[in-house]
């Protein structure tokens, strides 16, 4: 059985947790900070984690995760 090709983009973004769940960044937090609050801004640079109807997609990108 050959080996299977990770999708290269979803590899930069995407990474697994401790107990399995999939890490991603969280949107909006690249320009025009001007309009956006501190506090937005802060809670802008956590990570958040894949939801349940995303993740199985993410899963079939990443095989050796």
């Amino acid at each position: 059985m050959p080996k299977m090709k990770t999708h290269s983009g979803a590899s930069k973004r995407f990474s697994y947790t401790g107990s399995g769940k999939i890490r991603r960044a969280r949107a909006f937090h690249q320009h025009n900070f001007r309009h956006k609050s501190n506090r937005q801004n802060r809670q802008l640079r956590k990570s958040g984690l894949v939801g349940p109807t995303e993740a199985p997609h993410v899963r079939r990108m990443l095989p050796y995760g």
